[in-house]
This record gives structure tokens, sequence and C-alpha cells, in this order.
């Protein structure tokens, strides 16, 4: 589930649509958790579909570190791609905001950590990366780990209106991170090598 103040909004002819956050978003607010209405398809089950909804499938879901494709059902499918993203994965199912995101300002993803399977050519951001590569989730985890590192313990000290999807077990784990009793897991534990 993609957090609530955001929408749907028509970005450009060469973008398409993004998701728009509606309302400050602050550094550390969780703006994504992968919830029970996101649908996991294992490969065989992707195999197995109509060119109509294989389709969907690749534009729209990303896979896990089983390899399973997921298919977000809100607006979260349509959170584009950026090389300076906003937000980034974590290992714990969620997304954070690891930068201030303003009003009217996309939420973004860097779709190098969403196990692709073939490298695309992302928009000219004017940054030293032009293609999204397969192994960029190896390449450049330890980078996304010290971003992620750097607003992590926000996330206590934040309103998290899609903190109530993240189970008791978790928050425990989150706690005892920032608390610095066990080390942040990385984002490559997301890594699909299949």
């Amino acid at each position: 589930m993609i957090h609530p103040k955001t929408e749907l909004k028509f970005i450009s002819d060469e973008v398409g649509y993004g998701v728009v956050a509606t309302e400050f978003i602050p550094a550390g607010t969780i703006t994504w958790v992968l919830d029970k209405f996101d649908r996991e398809f294992t490969p065989i089950e992707v195999q197995k579909m109509d060119p109509f909804y294989k389709n969907i499938i690749d534009v729209y879901s990303f896979r896990n570190n089983k390899g399973n494709f997921i298919l977000c059902w809100d607006i979260g499918r349509f959170v584009n791609h950026s090389f300076n993203s906003n937000c980034l994965t974590t290992a714990y199912d969620f997304e954070i905001a690891v930068r201030d995101i303003h009003p009217g300002e996309q939420v973004t993803d860097d779709y190098g950590y969403l196990n692709i399977s073939e490298p695309f050519k992302g928009i000219d951001e004017g940054t030293e990366r032009k293609i999204v590569y397969p192994n960029d989730l190896v390449t450049y985890h330890k980078e996304w780990d010290a971003k992620i590192s750097n607003v992590f313990g926000n996330i206590i000290n934040l309103e998290q209106p899609i903190g109530v999807l993240i189970e008791d077990k978790l928050w425990h784990k989150i706690e005892s991170v920032i608390n610095g009793k066990e080390p942040m897991d990385s984002i490559l534990s997301n890594h699909y090598s299949g």
C-alpha cells in the first residue's frame, strides 16, 4: 500500500502517469508497505497467462528475492524510476523516504533494486548512471544502505499512516536496529540472482 498523502497524476508524454505527494512527506516516512492485497505470482503462473496479462506483469510488477512477481493493487504500481530517487526499499518489505518529499513532487524509486531481467535506459537526469541494469542491486547496495541508514532512525519519531500494516514483530526489530541492538539488514537481501 502506498502512502495515503499521494495521488496518481499525469506527468508528461514521455513519462506517462506517476505518483505525486499531496502533502509534505518527511525523510524517514514509510512510503509503501507490502500488504495482503498485493498479489504474488510465481514464474510458472506468469508463463501460463494470456499475453494481455503478461504485459501487465511486465510493466507493473517487480520481482522479490524468491523470483516471484509482485503486483501492487493500488497506485503504488505507478511509482516511476529515478536515478536520484526520493524513496528506497528496505530489507523489511517496506519503502522509506530517503529525503523530504514536497507537495507536487513525484514519489520515485530506483528500479535498479527491483530485480529487472533486462537493462533499460532511464530518462536523463544529469546523473552518472543512464541505464538500469539487472545487477544494480549488487553494484549499489552499499550506497543505498547508507541512504536508508541515514533516515532509518526517523521511523519511530514520525507519523506513519501505513505503519499499521507492519506486524509487531517487525516493529520490535526496527526499534532494535534504531537503538543499536542489532545491525540494519542490507537492501541486498532483496536480490534475486535467478
